[in-house]
């Protein structure tokens, strides 16, 4: 049976990575395409799920930039729309643990400026799944009208979230003021470790899946790291470890996982309504090939997710 197509909605942004001095003094800096949800389109694609990709993306270098790769990695870019104003830049510095830290230049920029009419000329019945999130779900203006726009999507398609807190750019009061308004929005919640300390800080996983599944979410996803992924179901707790891997970077890991997850609910044909039927056999199916998908995207440098043919 065909996959049905799933569709991203929210930024695409430059991660840039300090790569020493130019031979005039100058910061040399490596810039690759980034952006949470443009992230997970690429990754989608590449595993074979027909992707469509929402943005409003700038006519500058870093747009281009954007546009060339998630067209090469088959990603359908028609719902996009050009605007003059400037790609958001992400500056992005590694521990020596391959940890990203962040510092964004995202005032004014093109990714959170969505109108009502914008929005209402991307919709479609055809799409199985909406995901959103991270920067482009909290910034306004475009952040309310995305909300309202799931309200609207919801009808016919799953809900995923993921909310990917950059709390040094979005305090995180207001992520947690919005959170239970997405969850009654969203049918997956996906969200990492690192999002759970500053959203909830002192919660474990199994306490915070519980506020959230209260909240409205079906399925909520906690990625672990190294130690996996925590998704409960129906009151029963399921871990799914991660396989063994040599970390070159952690950037995408995230988006490829939640890539890999999508992917999978929608091979399982699940996808496409409130996830009603899910199973715990089908999440923890579905988190293994997720975690896989994000152990070989930290096995590279950047946000480089694996080909469907790197998995079998």
């Amino acid at each position: 049976m065909p996959l049905r197509p799933i569709t991203l909605l929210g930024e695409s942004a430059a991660d840039a990575f300090p790569g020493g001095s130019t031979p005039d003094g100058g910061l040399a800096l490596r810039v690759l395409p980034g952006g949470g949800p443009a992230n997970t389109a690429v990754a989608l694609a590449r595993l074979g799920t027909p992707t469509r990709f929402l943005g409003r993306i700038s006519t500058d270098p870093f747009g281009q930039l954007f546009r060339a790769r998630l067209a090469a990695s088959g990603v359908d870019l028609t719902g996009c729309v050009n605007t003059a104003e400037p790609s958001t830049l992400a500056v992005a510095t590694l521990d020596e643990q391959a940890q990203a830290t962040w510092t964004f230049y995202a005032e004014g920029t093109a990714d959170w400026q969505w109108t009502t009419d914008e929005l209402t000329a991307t919709r479609t019945t055809e799409t199985a799944c909406l995901h959103t999130g991270s920067l482009a779900l909290v910034r306004d203006p475009g952040g309310q009208r995305i909300e309202q726009h799931l309200a609207w999507v919801r009808e016919d398609a799953t809900v995923s979230i993921d909310p990917n807190v950059r709390p040094l750019l979005v305090p995180p009061a207001d992520y947690r003021e919005r959170l239970d308004q997405w969850c009654a929005l969203a049918d997956i919640l996906r969200l990492s470790e690192e999002d759970l300390a500053v959203l909830l800080p002192g919660a474990s996983p199994a306490d915070a899946c519980h506020r959230w599944h209260e909240a409205g979410a079906r399925l909520v996803v906690v990625t672990l790291g190294e130690r996996g992924a925590y998704a409960p179901l129906d009151g029963h707790p399921v871990t799914v470890p991660a396989p063994p891997t040599s970390v070159v970077d952690t950037v995408g890991a995230g988006d490829s996982f939640t890539a890999g997850l999508l992917h999978r609910l929608n091979q399982l044909d699940l996808l496409g309504s409130r996830l009603d039927s899910l199973t715990q056999n089908a999440v923890a199916d579905a988190c293994r090939f997720a975690v896989r998908v994000a152990a070989l995207t930290c096995s590279v440098v950047g946000a480089n997710p694996p080909s469907a043919e790197s998995l079998r």
